[in-house]
């Protein structure tokens, strides 16, 4: 079991700038192929970044592209998403999420399914 908890949320102003974290806990002697996902309110979840096991290759959602960047510190455990130039549509819950399977993740990184583990997740809320 891995256990996977969010933090760095918070309440920001446009324009400005957020990093997440995501600290895996438990059996973490694998690492793991990890992804963030958000939900804003009464809408669906929705991919937002992914990041290889080994860091190499990363992967955005359009609307976020050029703005965030995901990265890892497998020392640590730890998964980050620096989050620049927010804006309201920003706001939601922001999970992360580990993936047991590591083959043709280019296929389906943004999968929500294909994810094993989830954190609790960590509001943002951007205001205009």
């Amino acid at each position: 079991q891995v256990q996977l908890a969010e933090s760095g949320g918070g309440l920001v102003q446009a324009g400005d700038s957020l990093r997440l974290s995501c600290a895996a806990s438990g059996r973490t002697s694998r690492t793991y192929n990890m992804g963030w996902f958000r939900q804003a309110l009464r809408k669906e979840r929705e991919f937002v970044a992914a990041i290889s096991w080994s860091g190499g290759r990363t992967y955005y959602a359009d609307s976020v592209k050029g703005r965030f960047t995901i990265s890892r510190d497998n020392a640590k455990n730890t998964v980050y998403l620096q989050m620049n130039s927010l804006k309201p549509e920003d706001t939601a819950v922001y999970y992360c999420a580990a993936s047991l399977s590591t083959i043709n993740f280019g296929l389906w990184y943004a999968a929500s399914g294909r994810y094993d583990y989830w954190g609790q997740g960590t509001q943002v809320t951007v205001s205009s």
